[in-house]
């Protein structure tokens, strides 16, 4: 494992640039972070809020789904960890963003007339549009109820298309083919799959069935206590996902069942990967209450 960035205010959203360099947002100084592989480290933009997932559109613009800001305390360890909703808080966003200028807009902040609540990761397809998850907001006693959504990178479209999902929907992606989406679900540690027919369809409506409440089916479920963050798929279709709780990467096949742990030092709160350098078979890893992005060799990729 190799330090690639320190001194990181919660880092999320990695995302591997292909020039030797990567972005990360930092939710507790609410910027997008550009860090090379060489030490340096530049503040691309200030976006406010609670940035936390990012991508890279079809335009080369980067796409950041900002929760709308967390609070934080300090622990006797030093980490800083998420302590509810920001004091300044309105509402969530999707945000686009100039990464050579940092000049950036709000591209969505509702969809109909119900505000984006606290937008956590996203993924383009092969057809320009892009997938969100939203959790929401958890406050003291209460909690807003989860959904998956899918917009237009133009600013011309979002809508929901999975409502609710309960338990903090969270890390997305989509299978090499295009044909599958997944979606890591939080506070179950648990992993699921929507066949897709189309850009923003479900091949089958997202309704509660016997074996699922939201249509889906089950890929993976941690048989013991664990959290699900954000994940990356493979290019041979494995769903690697960001475990919380266990400090590590619980990597999924796609045909369901667990293919391996792998563990990543340093920190229990691992929040998200992305792969990188020739081939991908490097993986960069966000270790949000260490504050740091650290780099490991990954014994798979080609893509």
């Amino acid at each position: 494992m190799r330090v690639i960035g320190e001194d990181l205010w919660f880092p999320e959203g990695p995302v591997w640039l292909g020039d030797g360099s990567l972005l990360v947002v930092e939710i507790r100084r609410r910027t997008l972070t550009r860090l090379w592989l060489d030490g340096r480290k530049q503040i691309v933009a200030h976006l406010g809020g609670g940035p936390n997932g990012a991508a890279i559109g079809p335009d080369g613009y980067c796409y950041v789904t900002n929760a709308g800001g967390f609070a934080f305390k300090q622990r006797a360890d030093g980490a800083w960890i998420g302590a509810g909703v920001a004091e300044d808080y309105v509402t969530g966003s999707i945000q686009r963003v100039n990464i050579e200028t940092g000049q950036f807009e709000v591209l969505y902040d509702r969809i109909g007339d119900n505000k984006i609540c606290g937008p956590n990761d996203l993924v383009f397809d092969a057809h320009g549009g892009f997938w969100f998850t939203d959790p929401g907001k958890s406050r003291h006693r209460d909690a807003d109820r989860g959904s998956v959504c899918y917009a237009k990178a133009d600013g011309s479209l979002v809508r929901e298309v999975i409502f609710p999902m309960n338990n903090k929907p969270n890390g997305i992606g989509i299978s090499p083919d295009g044909k599958t989406l997944y979606v890591a679900e939080t506070e179950t540690g648990r992993l699921w799959a929507w066949d897709l027919k189309g850009p923003g369809e479900l091949a089958r409506p997202a309704t509660p069935s016997p074996d699922s409440p939201h249509g889906s089916r089950l890929i993976y479920g941690w048989p013991t206590y664990a959290r699900f963050d954000s994940l990356a798929v493979e290019a041979n279709g494995n769903i690697c996902v960001a475990t919380l709780d266990r400090g590590g990467i619980t990597v999924c096949s796609p045909n369901g069942g667990l293919v391996e742990f792998v563990p990543v030092p340093g920190d229990t709160h691992i929040t998200n990967i992305c792969f990188g350098a020739p081939g991908s078979r490097k993986a960069y890893v966000t270790q949000s209450y260490a504050g740091r992005l650290v780099e490991i060799d990954w014994p798979r990729n080609d893509g």
